[in-house]
């Protein structure tokens, strides 16, 4: 099989790698697991010797979806699904959830990947992920540090990463430009904000983030409330609307969504975990 650049295809060939992100998933028996972009199979074929009671392959690429097929028949526990995963309802794929996912995910759909991953959620156990480096930093910034970001707050509302580890360029055909990085997700032992704010909160950060440079004041006229609405908010919040927001914690912007909502600042249409960061780059297929 032949790598397709138009799909950011770099596959996976160092097998002491895969060991280490299968190892990171600690998979039991009874596990349920979902693999996203398996390529050629490097890490599905460990992942099926640790003996997981199912374990579904999601495959965008026809040819590699034929090739796993063939590698897998007969293989109780596995599923290949030939589709993008962002047109995947986890819930319906899901025998019996929380599953456990593991992915070495494509270039141009990473972030957005992620962002689906957040709204299932509650259907998710584990989760050991490779982006490019560059959006592993992001994903895991903290407030205050200059990569800190809406894609940093998204993550932080439902998961803590505090085990990460980097894959160099050359472990992988053909080498990318840039070096990888896993991160191992676990879900946050208790989401800061309740299930019916959730659409506020996150309409709250992707606006502030909307113009990362500017002050929260200026940031937030993307809403189109009344400037007069906007102030009372995040006076009532604590929060200066002098400053910028990447200083803002994910328990500041819960307060101030919940401001912001009460005084009818909040867009209601949309759907609350609409991706937004669909062509923001990530790393490799495996």
């Amino acid at each position: 099989m032949r790598p397709r650049k138009s799909r950011g295809q770099n596959f996976l060939i160092q097998p002491a790698v895969a060991d280490q992100i299968v190892a990171a998933a600690e998979l039991r028996p009874n596990d349920e697991v979902v693999e996203i972009g398996p390529g050629l199979g490097i890490l599905s074929d460990r992942i099926a010797r640790a003996g997981v009671r199912r374990l579904w392959l999601v495959e965008l690429d026809a040819g590699l979806a034929r090739r796993l097929e063939s590698a897998f028949a007969g293989h109780p526990a596995v599923r290949v699904v030939c589709r993008d995963f962002l047109d995947v309802d986890l819930a319906a794929l899901a025998e019996r959830p929380p599953v456990k996912v593991i992915g070495n995910l494509p270039f141009s759909a990473a972030a957005a990947i992620l962002r689906r991953l957040d709204a299932a959620h509650a259907l998710i156990g584990r989760m050991v992920l490779m982006f490019q480096r560059e959006v592993a930093e992001r994903i895991r910034a903290r407030p205050g540090e200059r990569t800190w970001s809406a894609l940093s707050a998204f993550t932080a509302l439902y998961w803590e990463t505090a085990l990460h580890f980097r894959v160099a360029a050359g472990n992988f055909r053909p080498k990318p430009k840039v070096d990888a990085e896993v991160i191992v997700f676990s879900p946050s032992s208790r989401m800061p904000f309740a299930p019916e704010h959730e659409r506020a909160v996150l309409s709250t950060i992707r606006a502030a983030f909307s113009a990362p440079r500017k002050t929260l004041r200026n940031a937030l006229a993307t809403l189109r409330a009344p400037q007069a609405t906007v102030a009372a908010a995040l006076a009532e919040a604590g929060i200066d609307p002098s400053a910028r927001p990447a200083t803002l914690g994910v328990t500041d912007f819960v307060r101030l969504a919940r401001e912001l909502a009460a005084r009818g600042a909040l867009p209601s249409a949309g759907t609350p975990n609409e991706p937004a960061f669909r062509s923001v780059e990530g790393p490799h297929d495996a």
